[in-house]
């Protein structure tokens, strides 16, 4: 489990394809500080750590998640954000994040407002998520209140900390994200289908 609370970022030095997994090599500097077989969210995906060299380790993505998020458009340079599963007892500053992607999202539109930033994502409505105004949403990892909630578009603002330290600072309109939807929301639109 997470928090969308952002520890670190990392940058991918390689990527391996071996049947239908893709193993991912990520330079951070928590490397020292992850073991084998340990969780980490890499754009709000868990993945295992399964080798650790120095400072750089890896993650192998099954076809699955290859399939579900945007794993699969990762390319050698590119900066993920990062955060290590939480501690019990610690707080939580975020929101329930399972690292478990429900879909992906069109980056439509960014607005720069005078320090701050809009950002406004488009999704597949076919899945049937829902986001719904100040409820949470997490985008790459990143944990977030909804500002504007739309049938299957929603906007969030980005304060100058999370633009500095994010992913957010490199994403442009047409790009592709994760989204988690917040797991309450889910389980309470669930139980009201069933009734």
């Amino acid at each position: 489990m997470f928090t969308g609370i952002i520890e670190t970022l990392g940058e991918v030095t390689a990527l391996n394809v071996e049947e239908s997994n893709l193993h991912i090599d990520v330079k951070s500097n928590i490397t020292s500080q992850l073991k084998i077989d340990q969780s980490v969210s890499h754009n709000g995906v868990c993945l295992t750590v399964v080798a650790i060299n120095e400072d750089v380790y890896t993650v192998t993505a099954i076809n699955e998640t290859l399939q579900k998020t945007n794993i699969s458009s990762l390319k050698v340079g590119d900066i993920v954000n990062l955060e290590r599963a939480m501690k019990l007892g610690a707080r939580l500053d975020g929101h329930i994040v399972q690292g478990h992607v429900d879909q992906t999202a069109i980056c439509e539109e960014i607005l720069k407002q005078n320090g701050s930033w809009i950002y406004t994502f488009k999704y597949n409505e076919d899945l049937k998520n829902l986001t719904i105004e100040k409820g949470s949403i997490t985008v790459n990892g990143t944990s977030l209140t909804v500002v504007n909630s739309l049938k299957n578009k929603f906007s969030v603002a980005i304060i100058p900390y999370t633009y500095q330290n994010t992913v957010f600072k490199t994403l442009k309109t047409g790009t592709i994200v994760n989204l988690e939807f917040d797991v309450i929301g889910k389980y309470v639109k669930r139980l009201t289908e069933v009734y």
